[in-house]
């Protein structure tokens, strides 16, 4: 039953004024959906009063899709048309798909596009799609309850989600005919659920563990202002993990053989998140598993065993922890508070390792399960433009962004837990005389050279005005809008052509990519220097040389005596050579050397060329006073 809301006269929102926005948590293992009622936030629950959605779907033949606890139902008998942690799939290649849900008994089918697709009964399903049969759920239940049609809404994702899963995000949200307000990373939503309930202001710690990803964020709030510090994760880390090694050890205590059948693993996976769920509130718990011959396996586990099962899946989430607070430059001492975020986090052994590490206890007074909904549907409602705009958010890039340059190295222009949205300019010039076209590589990363950066598009600048190197002056803007998605542009500043490309790789980045990402450039900051370094030196004696050539070629013959000319030239073999191996000081002092001897050739020139520039003028031509 609606809640009758009392307001202030002249001071209610009038019926045609209230737009309804909502706030969706597009969970791995659950979804919800909320929206702000009568002044509230809270979730919205279906017909039989669940607010949690299971994010699963069933796809039968010549039926329409089903989702949430139905289809878990079904997935007991027919796991290979049932979907689910389809999360992880989002904005990923065949080959990922295939390590991320090598338990699955799913079938992924590599197809011509760049979206690879999971066969089904109802025919080949992309990641996208199953995504959006969740979200069109959470529409039909948000518009039943509200009981209108929806003006937009806020999605919540991982902060780890790359370009590619936030883009695939946001195109199942199209798909289920929801208009997206923005995309907010899971903890900032957490944060704002927290803040604006608290009014707090202070250094909070968002440790959120979810079905299949894992972030911590660092949030500094002041007045209404979310400014997140530093962010760290892991995109392949959550509780789908915890359940796998559940599953090891029942099979081992039932010491069933067939562990690929699907009927089998579907209900292993069953019990093992039944087990966690009871050991929440008991010591032990009885095990019921059906084998694949039809006969059931009986057991018990404990919750201390269940616990040391667990434990190596919540200690890999402490490094992340680590590193965001390095990034953020702050101690524990710091910390006003520790706010946990998904159903994982319900878990003792999550608490405890999260309380040691942090020498605090976390705060427990939330729901874990619905504050980053709620935090959404915050945001949805303030973006809707029901409530004045009395919270900023100051989201973070988690990777470095940059370009390619000469040598094969990466000039970054966005470093890494850059505030967004944000722009960002950098102006480069052309190397060769000449050059019409540039080619602008832009890479996502820490490291110093391009074979150890992560590749996220490529496009030409053509159209450049055929000038001497180093003439031309063409400025690169990144710009990274408020829901993480990059847009690259290059204009040359004296024809004002531009070109321009929206970011969208085709992929989602690799298991482990990120944590290793960040872990070589720490480990291997000094050879990349050094490397870089010898790839500047290397650059410059290539830019010198052809310079140099093509001067003699021009007029050499004219202005230089012949043991001139052949000094210039043997300086040009040497840096030819040495610049060709790894002996930076030798680059140095042979760019010195051909700098030296062709001092007296370059003033020669240029007093030529002033020469040339006079020829058939008269020096009154350029002193005569304008009319």
């Amino acid at each position: 039953m609606a809640l009758l809301q009392i307001s202030e006269p002249g001071k209610s929102t009038s019926p045609h004024e209230h737009r309804l926005a909502i706030g969706i948590d597009l969970g791995t293992t659950n979804s919800l959906v909320a929206s702000v009622r009568s002044g509230i936030a809270d979730t919205m629950a279906d017909e039989n009063g669940n607010h949690l959605l299971p994010s699963v779907v069933h796809y039968a033949d010549g039926k329409s899709s089903v989702v949430g606890n139905d289809a878990l139902i079904a997935g007991q008998k027919d796991p290979v048309n049932t979907i689910s942690s389809v999360k992880r799939m989002m904005g990923r290649s065949f080959s990922e798909i295939n390590s991320v849900i090598n338990r699955s008994s799913n079938r992924i089918v590599d197809t011509d596009t760049s979206v690879p697709r999971i066969e089904t009964a109802s025919g080949l399903k992309s990641a996208i799609e199953v995504s959006s049969d969740i979200l069109k759920s959470l529409r039909d239940r948000a518009e039943k309850t509200l009981g209108g049609e929806l003006f937009g809404a806020v999605i919540t994702v991982p902060a780890y989600f790359d370009d590619a899963q936030r883009q695939a995000t946001k195109d199942a949200a199209k798909l289920a005919g929801l208009k997206i307000l923005r995309l907010i990373n899971e903890p900032t939503a957490a944060a704002v659920a927290y803040g604006l309930d608290k009014r707090v202001n202070g250094i909070f710690v968002i440790y959120d563990l979810g079905g299949g990803t894992m972030d911590v964020s660092i949030l500094k709030l002041n007045k209404g202002v979310f400014e997140v510090l530093a962010t760290a994760g892991d995109a392949v880390l959550g509780g789908d993990d915890m359940d796998h090694l559940i599953v090891d050890y029942l099979v081992e205590e039932s010491g069933e053989k067939n562990i690929n059948d699907p009927v089998f693993k579907q209900s292993a996976l069953t019990q093992a998140r039944k087990i966690k769920e009871n050991l929440l509130a008991n010591d032990t718990t009885d095990i019921k598993l059906l084998l694949p011959g039809g006969e059931e396996w009986s057991g018990q586990l404990t919750r201390e065993k269940m616990q040391t099962l667990v434990a190596p899946v919540v200690e890999k989430t402490l490094k992340p922890c680590k590193r965001a607070m390095q990034d953020a430059g702050i101690k524990k001492t710091d910390i006003n508070g520790i706010v946990l975020v998904g159903g994982p986090t319900r878990m003792q052994i999550v608490r405890k390792l999260i309380s040691e590490f942090f020498e605090q206890e976390p705060l427990t007074d939330i729901d874990p399960d619905k504050v980053v909904a709620v935090g959404a549907a915050l945001q949805a409602d303030m973006l809707a433009g029901n409530k004045n705009n009395d919270v900023l958010l100051l989201d973070v890039t988690p990777l470095s962004l940059g370009l390619e340059i000469m040598g094969g190295m990466v000039e970054k222009i966005i470093p890494r837990n850059s505030t967004i949205p944000v722009a960002r300019a950098q102006e480069f010039t052309t190397f060769k005389d000449g050059q019409t076209a540039m080619s602008i590589h832009v890479l996502q990363g820490e490291r110093e050279m391009v074979s150890d950066c992560r590749s996220l598009a490529k496009f030409e600048l053509k159209g450049i005005p055929s000038l001497v190197a180093g003439a031309a002056r063409i400025r690169v803007t990144f710009q990274v809008d408020a829901d993480g998605l990059l847009n690259v542009s290059a204009t040359e500043l004296t024809s004002g052509i531009e070109t321009r490309v929206e970011v969208i790789p085709s992929y989602g980045l690799t298991d482990g990519e990120i944590e290793s990402m960040l872990k070589d450039s720490i480990s291997h900051a000094g050879d990349d220097m050094a490397a870089r370094a010898l790839r500047e030196q290397q650059v410059e004696a290539d830019r010198l040389y052809e310079a140099v050539t093509a001067a003699i070629a021009q007029d050499g013959e004219a202005l230089l005596s012949e043991s001139k000319l052949s000094e210039i030239k043997t300086c040009l073999n040497t840096l030819d050579t040495v610049s060709k191996k790894t002996d930076r000081n030798a680059i140095k002092l042979a760019i010195e050397k051909l700098d030296k001897a062709t001092q007296e050739f370059a003033a020669m020139r240029m007093d030529l060329g002033v020469s040339r520039a006079l020829s058939g003028h008269n020096i009154n031509e350029f002193t005569k006073e304008p009319d």
